[in-house]
């Protein structure tokens, strides 16, 4: 969840999230070093200690060659790594498919046989005392913690997007096709997110929101609803 005047990210409740936060921070150096280096030279040029008579230097421009080539291998291989782990789903325990709508979201647990639901944000007037407004919503998504979850993400009418931050998700929903991704929670809590796609008037209205708990109270949930 995230705090009031917060600068860096929500806290990692995913590995994908964990690996993104770590990809950003080794980027987030490397542009902290060659902004210094090009800062060092303009200084160096400003207090004329570099000439500008200089016709031929291939020492120099060897290295602004290989250089950025080299600074371009640091921050593509492990991005495309975090591609392809964000890609990949092996066996998931759990698919669940969501769909957005103007402006709500159904989802549907295709593991079951009759578990479906609507999930409306609810209004501030029925807002119960320590929740957040513009975030509940009246049903919320549970899953098992720690078990690979499959979500298939489609859309009734117009583009939506479903978007968890701190699980390191986010899948556009496009009507006619379905696209899927995957996560696992690493933690139990409750996890808010929003459609990240405008979608319309009421677009700030989609909130996300999904219940991470243990294998036995995901059961005793799921029971009551299909019973």
């Amino acid at each position: 969840m995230a705090n009031h005047s917060q600068l860096g990210f929500q806290d990692a409740s995913s590995p994908i999230m964990e690996e993104l936060i770590e990809f950003h921070d080794h980027a987030l150096m490397v542009a902290l070093a060659i902004c210094s280096l090009v800062l060092y030279l303009l200084a160096l040029m400003l207090m004329e200690k570099l000439s500008s008579n200089t016709v031929d230097a291939q020492e120099v421009e060897l290295v602004w060659t290989i250089l950025p080539a080299i600074v371009l291998i640091m921050l593509a291989l492990p991005s495309l790594q975090i591609l392809y782990m964000m890609d990949e789903i092996d066996e998931p325990d759990l698919t669940l498919k969501a769909i957005g709508h103007q402006w709500y979201w159904s989802y549907e647990y295709t593991d079951f046989k009759d578990l479906s639901f609507d999930s409306y944000m609810l209004p501030t007037t029925d807002l119960p005392l320590g929740h957040f407004r513009l975030l509940e919503v009246d049903n919320r998504i549970v899953i098992p913690m720690e078990s690979p979850i499959r979500i298939i993400v489609t859309a009734d009418d117009v583009l939506h997007s479903w978007a968890v931050p701190s699980l390191g998700v986010k899948t556009d929903a496009i009507p006619g096709r379905l696209n899927q991704t995957s996560f696992i929670t690493t933690r139990p809590g409750i996890f808010y997110g929003q459609c990240s796609e405008i979608c319309g008037a009421n677009h700030s209205f989609m909130p996300i929101v999904v219940e991470s708990a243990p294998l036995a109270n995901f059961e005793n949930w799921s029971s009551l609803l299909t019973s």
